[in-house]
Parts: C-alpha cells; sequence; structure tokens
C-alpha cells in the first residue's frame, strides 16, 4: 500500500506516519530526512540550495524520491510524507507513483499555532519536544541525547501564520484531487493512529 500523509505543520502527520508505517511494516520516506541523510550527487545538489536558504527545486525531490521508492524495502508499499505540497508537484509526482490512499490529518489553526509556539527541537539528534503537551523531563535538554533544546525562529505566532496560509493556499487543493481521507489530529495520539488504521482496512 502507497499512502500519501498531508496536514498543516504540527498537525502529527510525521509522528503518524511513523507509527502506521511500524505497524504496517512498510517504510516511512519523510523528504524533510531524505534531504538530510541521502548521499551522493542529488545530495550535493540538494545541499547546494538548502546552504543559501532555498528550497530545493521540485525536480531534486522527485529524484531522490524515485530513487528512495526503487529500493527493494519498499516493493510492498511506504508512506510518504512532506511532498507533495502543491498541485504542480501533485500532477508531476503522479506520473512517478500511484498512490492508493491520502491521508489528512486535521487540525485548526488555533491548535497549530498553541503546538507550535511551544516546540522545542534537539539540534543534535532532532528529536521534538513541547512545553505545553510534550515536555522534556529536564528543562530544555533532550530527553534522547541529552543535548540542549532550542526553539525554531520559525515558531514565533506571525512566522507560524505566514505558513499555515501557504498551507490552505497551496497545499489544501490537493486534498481534493485526491479525494482524501480526512482524519481529527486534536485527539491523542493514539486515538488517531486508531482511526487511520481503520481507514485503511
Amino acid at each position: 500500500m502507497r499512502i500519501l500523509f498531508i496536514g498543516p505543520q504540527a498537525s502529527g502527520k510525521g509522528t503518524q506516519a511513523k507509527i502506521i508505517a511500524e505497524k504496517l511494516q512498510i517504510p516511512h520516506i519523510s523528504t524533510g530526512d531524505m534531504l538530510r541523510t541521502s548521499t551522493g550527487e542529488l545530495k550535493k545538489l540538494a545541499d547546494s540550495y538548502i546552504l543559501q536558504g532555498k528550497l530545493v527545486p521540485s525536480n531534486i525531490v522527485m529524484k531522490m524520491i524515485k530513487e528512495r521508492t526503487a529500493n527493494p524495502d519498499c516493493k510492498n508499499g511506504f508512506i510518504i510524507e512532506g511532498f507533495p505540497r502543491n498541485m504542480e508537484q501533485a500532477l508531476a509526482f503522479d506520473k512517478l507513483i500511484k498512490l492508493d490512499k491520502v491521508i489528512e490529518i486535521s487540525i485548526s489553526d488555533n491548535e497549530a499555532i498553541k503546538r507550535l509556539s511551544g516546540r522545542l527541537t534537539c539540534n543534535n539528534c532532532g528529536s521534538v519536544f513541547n512545553e505545553n503537551t510534550n515536555p522534556p523531563k529536564q528543562t530544555g535538554i533532550c530527553d534522547k541525547c541529552h543535548s540542549k533544546l532550542i526553539k525554531r525562529a520559525d515558531d514565533t505566532e506571525e512566522a507560524i501564520k505566514k505558513r499555515l496560509h501557504t498551507y490552505h493556499a497551496e497545499t489544501e487543493p490537493i486534498l481534493k484531487h485526491y479525494a482524501s481521507i480526512k482524519i481529527n489530529g486534536e485527539q491523542s495520539i493514539d486515538k488517531v493512529t486508531k482511526d487511520i488504521l481503520k481507514k485503511l482496512k
């Protein structure tokens, strides 16, 4: 089963993609992780944009996805998250991969702002915590690797509102294109997982 997870910032789509991928025993492909961990010529090319603070062009991300999904561990399917982000990318993506299901994890803008404004990220291992909903055991210190937690510069309310506006304007049209399945992301993590698994049966 080839599944795409879509949702606004802080909807929990990355968390759910990892959980569901483990339960279905298929790989979880996050384009963000892929850009950080890939190797070879495509990685060099992607880094040349990232280092300038620019978005990596869609055609490079598409080539990375094509390479990744050609791996033997993807033969029974995979969960992809973080791409496509707009209709142009979705139409190009359709030529590359035929999806079986598209899951939208839906939360309100107010909930996204609440979650993101409390977000703390570990610069070392990438673990994410939240001052309000999932605080670290020791204030400002990562539970996993004991490095210092930071608040991202783009997690201010003003910056979050801009990102949400972009999501509504550019990413939401994809949901109609794919006839996506809507899941309430404002429930507990376990309940969201149960609802997704029910819809995937």
